[in-house]
C-alpha cells in the first residue's frame, strides 16, 4: 500500500493596499453620481477638503441663442488631496459613490499628473501635431507654450495632425492637437 500525501501549495493572496498617509496629503480620484461633479466639489470645499474638478468650456448653439457651458473634462470624477483622516468624510459626502481603485488598491495620483491636468484645462488653444518624422509610439515633449514639459506618447495618427497624451495613473487619455514646432522627440 502506498501512502500518497498531497502537498498543499501555498496560495499567494495579495492584500489590497492604500497609499493614504497619516500626515502627507496625496491626490486621489473620487467617483461621483452622474452630473453631480460640481455639487460634490462644493460640498468637499465646504468640509475644508482640497478638491479639484477639471472643467472645459463648451459652446452650445440653440435655436435662438449661443451659450457657453463649463462641463467636467472627465465625467463623474472629482480629485481630492487628502490624508488618512479625511478618507471617511470624503466617502460620507452626498453624491460620492466611491474612490477610484485599481485592482482593489487605493493608488495616489502623482502630483505631476495633476499639474498636467490643470495645464491642459488652462490651455485654451487647440494643439495640432504635424507628425513629419514622428511615428506612432514615439515619446514626445512640448518645448514651448503653457504646456512646456508635457510628455506623452504619439498613439495614433488621425489625419495628419493629432497626438494623444496618456495619463496612465488616472487611466484616461487626453487628446490634443499640437503645432509640430512645439514638439521634441524624446
Amino acid at each position: 500500500m502506498i501512502n500518497a500525501i498531497a502537498k498543499k501549495q501555498p496560495t499567494t493572496v495579495t492584500q489590497p493596499f492604500s497609499q493614504l498617509h497619516e500626515s502627507e496629503p496625496h491626490w486621489f480620484a473620487v467617483y461621483t453620481r452622474f452630473k453631480s461633479e460640481k455639487v460634490v466639489k462644493q460640498l468637499l470645499t465646504n468640509k475644508g477638503i482640497e478638491s479639484y474638478l477639471p472643467l472645459q468650456k463648451v459652446t452650445r448653439r440653440y435655436t435662438r441663442k449661443i451659450k457657453q457651458h463649463e462641463i467636467p473634462l472627465i465625467s463623474c470624477y472629482v480629485f481630492v488631496k487628502i490624508v488618512k483622516d479625511e478618507y471617511v468624510p470624503v466617502l460620507e459626502t452626498d453624491n460620492v459613490v466611491n474612490f477610484v481603485k485599481f485592482k482593489k488598491n487605493l493608488v495616489a495620483i502623482p502630483e505631476n499628473e495633476m499639474d498636467l491636468l490643470k495645464w491642459v484645462v488652462g490651455e485654451g488653444d487647440e494643439v495640432i501635431a504635424e507628425p513629419g518624422s514622428y511615428k506612432e509610439g514615439d515619446l514626445v515633449e512640448l518645448i514651448s507654450g503653457k504646456l512646456t514639459g508635457l510628455k506623452g506618447r504619439l498613439v495614433e495618427k488621425q489625419g495628419k495632425k493629432q497626438m494623444v497624451v496618456e495619463l496612465e495613473t488616472i487611466g484616461f487619455s487626453l487628446q490634443m492637437t499640437v503645432d509640430v514646432s512645439l514638439l521634441r522627440k524624446l
